[in-house]
């Protein structure tokens, strides 16, 4: 098993910047990729963005490549999420994610095996 705990979120104008944490627990963090998700009101959880176990890869949603970075610091056992150029389409619930699995980068969310309870972030135009 592994624990999830996101933190970091609030609400920002437009342009500004946020970052958000994702604190795991339990099983060796180094072991699983990790990713961020969002879901907006009335829409669908979508992918934004996935680092590799060893921090050596990234992958990022068209939307948010250039102002959206992905880390991770093993030692601490958590994620980062740095956004960036904020707009008001950002605006969502933000979950971290945790797979075990051979297949790099994977992007959607019935394939990852743990999740945080999310996040709020909120972008005002």
């Amino acid at each position: 098993q592994v624990q999830l705990v996101e933190s970091g979120g609030g609400t920002v104008q437009a342009g500004d910047s946020l970052r958000l944490s994702c604190a795991a627990s339990g099983r060796t963090f180094s072991s699983y990729a990790m990713g961020w998700f969002r879901q907006a009101p009335g829409k669908e959880r979508e992918f934004v963005a996935t680092i590799s176990w060893s921090c050596g890869s990234t992958y990022y949603a068209d939307s948010v490549k250039d102002r959206f970075t992905i880390s991770r610091d093993n030692a601490k056992n958590t994620v980062y999420l740095q956004m960036n150029s904020l707009k008001p389409e950002d605006t969502a619930v933000y979950y971290c994610a945790a797979y075990y699995s051979g297949r790099y980068p994977i992007t959607r969310s019935y394939e990852y095996d743990y999740w945080g309870q999310g996040t709020q972030v909120t972008v005002s135009s």
